[in-house]
């Protein structure tokens, strides 16, 4: 009977069962019992535990390896900016340096330029300067000739004279009267041109003895007479400047002691008084 309630009973729960719904599963249970494979496990409680410490124990590592790693960065990063700082002040100072070098090079050089230039300037200069003296002494003596020349100005024929005989003396040994001016001087002394003039003649000339004529650039011509000797250097034609010498005092001819008897003759015509003529061109006997 028992059998047959168990019997009876199962269709009426399978009957009674109700029908499946869609989106929900339907709950199965396992009949097996536990096999041996999950006895020697710990206890669910266990497992939480030591899962919990593993992952605590997991984040304490990994905290400190990000550390020393985000620190090694850190480090990195901080010598790499350095070494890239240190490497641009290591390049400025190169660059630098040789910037130096080249401006201390390019200083050297302007420098000796700059020397080599002053000193040719300095020597240019100085040569200015004596051209200069020389052409302004040249030009004074320039002008000065041409002053004399304009306002024909003479000089007296010799030095350390004194004068005998003056224009228009008579003496029994003049044949009629003197016609110059005498200027009583050792024998041998120099004579000079008056004036600048040109040479017309010298030779000995009766009682003139060794005589002398210029011709003056106004046509008026002097006359050195009683030589001793002419200038040797002295030819017909001859220009010859005032105060070159063209003779040396003697006592040739008519003469009574060595003397320079000088005649002025304007125009070459007749002879006038040297004295004021003389005065005339700035000059006192």
């Amino acid at each position: 009977m028992g059998n047959h309630r168990a019997a009876s009973r199962a269709p009426k729960r399978d009957a009674a069962a109700p029908a499946n719904v869609a989106g929900k599963r339907k709950a199965v249970k396992h009949a097996a019992a536990r096999g041996p494979l999950f006895r020697g496990l710990p206890s669910a409680p266990v497992l939480l535990g030591v899962a919990a410490l593993a992952i605590s124990a997991g984040g304490a590592v990994t905290m400190g390896n990000a550390d020393k790693v985000a620190s090694a960065a850190d480090d990195f990063q901080f010598s790499s900016s350095a070494g890239a700082l240190n490497g641009a002040n290591g390049v400025a100072q190169v660059s630098s340096k040789n910037r130096g070098s080249e401006a201390s090079r390019d200083s050297g050089r302007g420098a000796q330029a700059a020397s080599s230039d002053t000193k040719l300037q300095k020597a240019a200069e100085a040569q200015a300067e004596v051209r200069s003296q020389v052409l302004t002494k040249a030009m004074a003596s320039a002008e000065k000739q041409a002053d004399k020349i304009e306002e024909n100005l003479w000089i007296l024929p010799v030095d350390g004279y004194h004068l005998t005989n003056t224009f228009g003396m008579a003496r029994s040994y003049y044949s009629s009267v003197h016609t110059g001016l005498d200027f009583a001087c050792p024998s041998g002394t120099p004579i000079h041109a008056i004036a600048d003039g040109v040479i017309t003649s010298f030779e000995y000339d009766g009682s003139y003895g060794n005589k002398t004529v210029m011709t003056l650039d106004d046509g008026t011509e002097i006359w050195y007479a009683h030589q001793t000797s002419y200038a040797s250097d002295l030819s017909i034609g001859e220009e010859v400047r005032q105060g070159q010498v063209i003779g040396y005092v003697g006592s040739t001819g008519n003469s009574t002691g060595p003397h320079v008897h000088i005649e002025v003759r304007p125009g070459a015509g007749d002879p006038v008084d040297p004295y004021p003529a003389f005065q005339v061109h700035g000059v006192t006997p």
